[in-house]
């Protein structure tokens, strides 16, 4: 009987710090908004992998805090369950590569520590109003709709 419970609880706390680990690596995020649509629509669930900017490449769906706004021109919604607010677009380019067409920048390269990234709907809010997205408010990469197909 004690050989059981021993295994028992070996198996709980195995478990347990998985639990952990995939907490620490992965994120399931709310789609608010149109701005990804058709790829992706409000209240659609996304599961997010935890990434630096070094991990990302051209064309994968990123979340990631939005540039500050001091003018107001963009008000966020109400902030989500953390307290913060989070955008999810597409990367378009990356540190070193050239600046598309259409963003305000003063030089002809994707600074280091900064990215580019638009919406799929034409209608987004993205890099061709806010400018680079700072890549340090990087959550990650979004890997496949709940219940649905990979991105």
């Amino acid at each position: 009987m004690k050989l059981i419970s021993m295994g028992l609880l070996a198996g709980v706390v195995v478990a347990a710090a998985g639990a952990l680990v995939a907490r620490r690596r992965y994120v399931v995020v709310t789609v608010e908004g149109m701005s990804m649509a058709p790829t992706l629509n409000d209240g659609d669930r996304v599961l997010v992998r935890r990434r630096q900017i070094d991990q990302v490449s051209r064309g994968d769906v990123v979340v990631l805090e939005p540039p500050l706004d001091p003018a107001g021109q963009f008000m966020p919604g109400p902030p989500g369950a953390d307290g913060r607010h989070w955008n999810i677009k597409r990367a378009v380019a990356l540190p070193g590569d050239p600046v598309p067409p259409g963003i305000d920048a003063d030089g002809d390269r994707v600074p280091a520590g900064a990215l580019v990234v638009y919406g799929d709907n034409p209608d987004s809010v993205d890099s061709r109003q806010r400018g680079f997205f700072e890549a340090d408010r990087l959550l990650g990469v979004a890997l496949r709709r709940l219940g649905g197909s990979a991105l």
